[in-house]
């Protein structure tokens, strides 16, 4: 491993602590992140690197080698999410009512940008070229995607990107070799009868019922028609129905969420909840409006660039900072670049009980050990420059 990075790393780890507070008291949602652009843009014309401002929001640069090679990309999200924050006990809290960096995309800018700086300080020893991505909009499924479509990927052989991870202590580098985050669908579906007097009943077709039945019968969708080797899970996490205590519902919605990671179990939850809707709609003398969306594909990590991440990890940090926990049901907007070239994505605990960095991502009291800051800058940048150096990848 490179010396001279994690010297550098470790001889400048305040300015990246404190480059993570002054976002965290400027957090910004998703394709709204002008001022963090503004803010990632300035570092880099101190550091005279040209960039290439995105649209509507985020930044691309490139650092190249002294020598012809590969071109790897390193990539960090930056929005924030609609969440109070809490933490009333730190002097960076957020400075935006009700906007929160509750999901460590502000470690995750810092950490690239220390990266940057340091593999800067050797850029002479590099060979090919680092490209980096500071990315809007990951929250909301759409950033990996914008980017995409404005040429971030074009030319590039491999992505790696990292995620902070509050589950794992402060630290401890997590990376599957295949899947490791899940696809994320969302369903909306619209069950429709006929209202009427609560009195009544005969003459009405009741919405409730369906809904009612439907839920109650759907999660057999997952212990019946699934092979129980594979992973899904299906939640329904909003229900609307009816007017008024005496009045039968003429509709009925819901909506939710369904995780997989395998392609064949996500057609088949889809195709089944569809069927199990017009059934039980017909059951009932009524009709159902089905809607079900691919938000995100899986993560999947490239085997190579996965155990390059082991490697890595395990010479620079030591064999007790390497993870082995199962895959992620939670998802990730960092697969489409997965969908399009080999790469990994890893994860970096940031967990302490003692600094009190203890609550799960999206909660109004997140934190995390600012001590992962320099592990997750150090691997970002001992990644590129591994990967960069290899003869045959």
């Amino acid at each position: 491993m490179n010396q001279t990075v994690k010297q550098f790393i470790q001889d400048h780890e305040a300015d990246m602590i404190e480059m993570r507070r002054h976002l965290h008291r400027h957090p910004e949602l998703s394709l709204e992140e002008f001022e963090t652009t503004r803010y990632i843009a300035k570092q880099l014309d101190q550091l005279g690197l040209t960039y290439r401002l995105m649209e509507p929001t985020g930044v691309m640069t490139e650092i190249k080698g002294a020598q012809p090679g590969k071109t790897v990309l390193l990539r960090a999200d930056m929005d924030a999410l609609s969440i109070h924050e809490l933490n009333d006990h730190i002097d960076y809290q957020s400075q935006n009512e009700g906007k929160m960096h509750a999901c460590g995309h502000d470690a995750h800018v810092a950490m690239l940008m220390m990266a940057l700086k340091a593999l800067l300080s050797v850029k002479y020893s590099i060979r090919g070229t680092v490209r980096f991505i500071f990315q809007p909009a990951e929250e909301i499924g759409r950033g990996a995607k914008l980017m995409i479509e404005q040429g971030v990927l074009d030319d590039v052989d491999n992505a790696f990107g990292i995620h902070i991870w509050s589950m794992d202590q402060a630290g401890l580098v997590n990376c599957n070799v295949g899947p490791t985050f899940a696809a994320a669908d969302r369903f909306y579906i619209h069950f429709k009868g006929s209202g009427g007097h609560a009195a009544q009943p005969h003459l009405t077709k009741d919405a409730v019922v369906m809904v009612s039945q439907y839920i109650s019968q759907v999660q057999n969708i997952i212990s019946r028609t699934i092979d129980p080797m594979e992973s899904a899970v299906l939640t329904i996490g909003k229900v609307e129905a009816g007017d008024r205590f005496n009045i039968i519902a003429e509709n009925a919605k819901l909506e939710g969420t369904v995780r997989t990671f395998d392609a064949a179990t996500r057609d088949t939850v889809e195709q089944e909840m569809q069927r199990f809707a017009e059934k039980i709609a017909a059951m009932y003398g009524g009709t159902v409006e089905f809607q079900y969306d691919r938000l995100l594909d899986p993560v999947v990590n490239e085997r190579h660039s996965a155990e390059l991440v082991h490697r890595i990890t395990k010479e620079t940090f030591g064999e007790e900072f390497v993870g082995n926990f199962p895959p992620k049901m939670v998802a990730e907007d960092f697969g489409e670049y997965n969908n399009h070239i080999p790469g990994a994505f890893a994860t970096v605990g940031a967990r302490s009980e003692t600094n009190g960095a203890i609550y799960p991502h999206h909660h109004a009291r997140f934190n995390v050990d600012e001590e992962s800051l320099k592990v997750g800058a150090e691997l970002y940048a001992q990644y590129a420059l591994e990967y960069l150096n290899q003869a045959d990848f």
